[in-house]
Parts: structure tokens; sequence; C-alpha cells
């Protein structure tokens, strides 16, 4: 266990203090057992780190990342249970997914050690908002840490303290941007390449971001739906496909023929996708999101995932405005698709589209407004679609 400790200081003394995500504060830190879920990339690690470091009695507390080579052999339950008898209060497990029976352990580590605190957290979406082997629903609290909003990602590029607005405020264009010789439409396409993920600083950024793409969809979704190689060959040539087609309407027959596979296997696909955060679905008003028959459109989880997927290093703007659009909103509001234009918040319908987008969609919408991506500024009711990033 000595090696954990050390492993652990290593990576403590190596995280950064400089800005800490506003999700940080939305979790309960006091509940027993809390999961924290997020795409790869998006902060989780860090975030973890940092609450340890500002929080944290660091003789009580341990942080390990279960892909760790001492897993190898002992148990996440071994660990815990002499952390325990050792004073330890406070359990971190990062990466948990990668530890085949997590849920089964976790379980038992909640029943059998009540005066430990355990926060684990995990990459593969799926994996985790099922629970594995284990129900844990009755006693997890679970949370899932969104990419960085446009908002955050100046904040961090620029030192910025921007605040998070309301949609009414956004719908009235009252921004608090920093204009002068700061320029809003030069930010948002930095951002809707590398932005949504937090080492968009770095150097390899775009790979790291082609590498976390491939990885959901050739390890994550494969293991946890327990595919073949060839239904897994399959799953990303129709992560193609649809990449090339969104905002797409999907159609089981069509995929099907196209995918070489039965149509009622579609669905399920797509619902791996979707869950994985690698696509976002869009469904009509009144319909689960569970019911993925009734899905009206499917759109890439964020713009960035638009460049990891190019061929050519070129995304097309129009499916960034509603992928960015359909992103930002859905984690505040529920989005869902609109009968006379193209989506919908809380009776209020919203058309996408470039500055020479005209208002016919909207002019029988009770409330209705345009969103637009070479703005700066909101005039009546277009309003620009950078300011969406700022609702959270």
């Amino acid at each position: 266990m000595e090696q954990l400790y050390n492993t652990f200081r290593l990576k403590l003394s190596l995280t950064p203090m400089d800005y800490v995500r506003e999700f940080h504060d939305k979790i309960n830190w006091s509940n027993r057992l809390i999961c924290i879920m997020g795409q790869k990339g998006v902060g989780k690690s860090t975030m973890l780190l940092q609450h340890i470091k500002k929080f944290d009695n660091l003789e009580e507390t341990l942080y390990v990342s279960a892909d760790n080579i001492y897993f190898s052999g002992h148990t996440l339950y071994d660990l815990a249970q002499s952390f325990f008898k050792a004073g330890g209060k406070r359990l971190y497990i990062d990466e948990i997914h990668k530890y085949k029976p997590w849920s089964t352990e976790i379980k038992n580590i909640y029943d059998d050690i009540p005066l430990l605190q355990v926060i684990y957290s995990g990459s593969s979406l799926l994996a985790l908002q099922k629970g594995n082997k284990a129900d844990l629903s009755r006693r997890s609290i679970p949370y899932t840490m969104p990419g960085l909003s446009f908002r955050e990602y100046l904040n961090i590029r620029n030192g910025w303290s921007l605040k998070t607005v309301s949609l009414d405020e956004i719908l009235h264009g009252r921004i608090d941007f920093p204009y002068g010789e700061h320029r809003p439409l030069v930010y948002y396409k930095d951002y809707c390449k590398t932005g949504f993920y937090p080492y968009f600083q770095e150097s390899d950024a775009p790979i790291r971001l082609e590498n976390a793409v491939l990885s959901t969809v050739e390890n994550d979704i494969p293991a946890y739906a327990e595919m073949t190689v060839a239904s897994a060959v399959k799953l990303k040539k129709l992560m193609y496909i649809l990449s090339k087609s969104v905002p797409y309407k999907p159609s089981n027959e069509t995929l099907g023929r196209d995918l070489g596979i039965s149509r009622n296997i579609v669905p399920d696909y797509i619902e791996y996708l979707t869950k994985s955060g690698l696509f976002g679905a869009l469904h009509e008003p009144g319909h689960s999101d569970n019911l993925l028959m009734k899905v009206e459109k499917l759109y890439l989880g964020n713009s960035n995932i638009a460049l990891a997927l190019s061929e050519d290093g070129i995304i097309d703007s129009g499916n960034m405005r509603e992928t960015n659009f359909l992103a930002w909103t859905s984690q505040v509001h529920k989005v869902t698709s609109s009968k006379i234009s193209d989506l919908e918040i809380d009776g209020i319908t919203f058309e996408v589209g470039g500055k020479n987008k005209k208002g016919k969609q909207i002019k029988d919408a009770e409330v209705g407004y345009l969103v637009k991506d070479d703005m700066e500024f909101a005039a009546g009711h277009s309003i620009p679609i950078w300011m969406f990033g700022f609702i959270y």
C-alpha cells in the first residue's frame, strides 16, 4: 500500500489550483458514497485531487486509480479494509470502470465499513450508469461532470471570472463580456475545435481528443456491451456514418441495411453512443429520454468531437451551431424538438442558423428566437450562439 500512497502524494503535488470548476460546488461532499461520471478528459481526476488538496486531512485520505498495477494482486475491498484499519476515513477511487467487479466490491465496502466515505469516478458512463453487477442506486449519489462551457473556456484561457447567466438574461443580451480588444467570435471559433476539454491549451490536444473518442468506441462500449470484434467494427462504422450526417433523424431500417445488421439492433447501438456522451439525442416534447424510438434527431455530443472525426480538419458550421446549443442548454434545461422549428425550451422556440437566417420558421411561434453564429451582439429576437455558452 505504500506505493499507492507515494503515487497519490506525487499526483497531489502536481495538481494545479489556479482554476477549480464550479461543478465542484454542486456536489454534496458529505455523502458517504459519491459517484462522479463524465467523458474522458473533462477534468474529473483533477477536480478530485483539487478537493483533497483544499479540504481533506491527508493522513486520513487516499486517492487511487483502479487501473493501477497494485490491483492485479489485490482487491478494492481488501484495500478499503486495510486503509480503514490504519485510520483512513476518505477513499477516492478513480477510473473505477477499469476494475471489473467494481460495483459488487463498492457495495460490500459501503455495507461493511459504514465509517468510511468512498468517492469513485469513471469515464465509462455506460458502466457507471448501469452499476454493473450490483445495484448501487439506493446507496450512491451520482453526478455527471460536463465538459467546459464557452464561459469556463474563456475564464481558464484568459484568467477571467465571468459569471453564469440565466436563459432569460441571454435572450435579452445581458452578457458580461469584456469587449474592446476581445472579440467573442474569435474565441468561439477556437472553442469549437478543442475548447470543450480542459486540456485545450496543450499542444497535443487534438491527438488526445481523437484518442479519447476512439477509446470510448473501441474499448469502453464493446467491453460494456460484451460485443464481438465484428460488432465493435460495425459500431465504429455507425459512429462515422452519423457524424457525417448530423443533425440526423434516425432510420433504423436504413442504418441496419448500411451496416449489415438487424434493424432491431440499431437502437441499441445508438443508445451506446448517446449514453457514452459521443452523441446527443433530441426527443419530441412529452416523451421520456429513455424511449429511443422517439428520438427526433441525433447530434454529436460536442463540437470538438466533429474535429476528431474530421478527415480534413474542417467541421461544418451548421453542425457546430445546433450541437453547441444543445450541449450547453441541456445542462440546465430540458430541450426538445419543435414542430415548427429546430428546438424548444420551456415553450420557447429556437431556430438555429447563420447570420442571414430569416425568421419564417418562428413567425407562428408564441415566443421564438433566431440563434445565429456570426453575431457579436443580440438584436431583437436574434441572439448570438456564443451567448448560450454562458448558461453554465
